[in-house]
């Protein structure tokens, strides 16, 4: 006797039956996770703890490639001291470090995900604004490999960039698989992006006003709550794993005199120009390094690795994020003409690396940027009112908040951020007063910021034809992202 269904049919049949039973079983469950608040409070724990284990393991990717091209766990603060795994080239070894490490992410990015390349910031903000928040899964990883890659090959970017674009796509590919609606995608994106912030400075606070202030962009209460429940979360991962320590020691804060306050605003509205100077500059390199490449794309990061490799030999404490470096101009270690060196330096060394197609962050970089003016700043009214001007760390830590809040426009974040690494309440007032200035200034003399400057026209048709034909529609807040999210 024949079964009345065709063979193909009738397997069609026995699917169709297993899917309705099996969503009979799930969906009331999915249905409850999807609505209720609890069951986006379990998601939105699940990615402060992804995020935090995350930046754990970015951070030991990012010191065990520098110890691998550099042979040391940070080149910068050390000088033109050779890599003692290849001694024989001596301190050249810079030459080479950024053509190697390009030679490796330049082609992984370009076939797996060309959005991971470039700060991230910018590309979570067009995701939120203009694709619900959307990311694809493979983000995460492509970024993590290629930004290890380019800072430990001496990339002279950040890692909080990466961070984010990490945590971001996580948070976007669990509510993707649970088919939350946009809003909800979107807040747990913001979720991602305020864990990772938080689990890489040590700093919850900043990671909440982050996501707030520049990825969500609204300040609802539900909303609040969970991205401050992410970042606890990732916190309290990266406190036990890595210690509750500092990413970076500072001396400690006091204002000596009330003359400071004036001398802190003047500050205010110089860091503010040089924090629009600082977004200026990194896509005028990037659109200069756009107009002269003429190969493939792929190829680029290798390419122009060798002049990023000259500008390291040339300046060593360039190499990577550069922290040590940092921590010693604020310390008050370096004179007035080094500092300027060094400032200059990393504009361009920063610049320079995301031109040529490299993966990282630009919120260090304007930190340390932010440093150099203040100590610079500091240095000068040290030299004319000793008595009265008070210590350059004073001058350094005020110009690391006020160059970020100049170049990101978000004075929030950047007071909250200062406060965290310092730990120190009289910090406020002049930190508010300078940044609060900074923010104006920037204002003033430009209409977008250091993640929004990327969705300039000029940028776009450039980026169009970086991408090429295929990826048109990745052109940034402008234009709606292909779903598969080339850049």
């Amino acid at each position: 006797m024949h079964h009345p269904y065709h063979p193909v049919e009738l397997r069609q049949q026995l699917l169709h039956n297993a899917t309705v039973t099996v969503m009979r079983v799930t969906g009331p469950r999915l249905g409850a996770l999807r609505s209720r608040r609890l069951g986006l409070l379990s998601l939105s724990l699940f990615v402060g703890a992804g995020a935090g284990l995350g930046a754990v393991a970015f951070r030991y990717m990012i010191e065990g490639l520098t110890m691998v091209l550099s042979g040391h766990r940070d080149y910068a603060g050390l000088g033109h001291v050779a890599n003692p795994l290849v001694p024989f080239l001596g301190p050249f070894f810079v030459l080479l470090a950024p053509v190697v490490a390009g030679a490796l992410y330049g082609p992984l990015v370009y076939r797996f995900a060309r959005e991971a390349r470039g700060h991230g910031v910018h590309e979570v903000m067009v995701a939120v604004a203009r694709s619900g928040g959307r990311i694809r899964p493979q983000v995460a990883v492509v970024k993590a490999l290629a930004s290890a890659l380019c800072i430990g090959g001496g990339g002279s970017v950040g890692r909080e960039g990466p961070i984010v674009q990490i945590g971001s796509a996580l948070g976007s590919t669990l509510a993707q698989a649970f088919r939350l609606d946009e809003r909800r995608v979107k807040l747990l994106v913001a979720c991602g992006a305020a864990a990772g912030i938080a689990a890489t400075f040590n700093a919850p606070l900043a990671g909440v006003f982050f996501a707030m202030e520049i990825i969500l962009r609204e300040w609802a209460t539900q909303s609040f709550g969970m991205v401050v429940l992410s970042s606890v979360t990732a916190s309290v991962v990266s406190r036990s794993l890595l210690g509750n320590h500092p990413f970076l020691s500072l001396p400690a804060f006091h204002v000596d005199h009330l003359v400071q306050y004036p001398l802190f605003a003047l500050l205010g509205l110089l860091a503010g120009l040089v924090g629009v100077g600082f977004s200026r500059v990194l896509y005028a390199v990037e659109d200069a390094c756009d107009w002269a490449w003429r190969g493939p794309e792929w190829a680029r990061p290798a390419v122009g690795g060798t002049l990023l490799g000259a500008l390291l030999l040339a300046l060593p404490e360039m190499y990577g994020v550069g922290y040590p470096v940092l921590g010693t101009a604020v310390a008050g270690g370096y004179g007035v003409a080094f500092l300027l060196a060094l400032l200059v330096g990393k504009l361009i060394a920063c610049s320079l690396t995301i031109g040529i197609g490299g993966s990282g962050g630009v919120f260090a970089p304007s930190l340390f940027c932010g440093a150099m003016t203040g100590a610079v700043f500091g240095e000068f009214v040290h030299s004319i009112a000793p008595a009265a001007g008070g210590s350059v760390g004073a001058y350094a830590l005020i110009g690391m908040g006020a160059v970020f809040a100049g170049a990101a426009r978000a004075p929030i974040t950047a007071v909250v951020i200062l406060f965290e690494l310092t730990g120190e309440y009289t910090i406020i007032l002049p930190l508010m007063l300078a940044i609060v200035l900074a923010a104006g200034v920037s204002h003033l003399v430009s209409h977008d910021t250091v993640y929004t400057r990327k969705a300039a026209p000029r940028h776009r048709h450039r980026r169009a034809r970086r991408c090429g034909p295929a990826s048109a529609p990745c052109l940034g807040v402008h234009g709606r992202p292909a779903a598969t999210g080339h850049r």
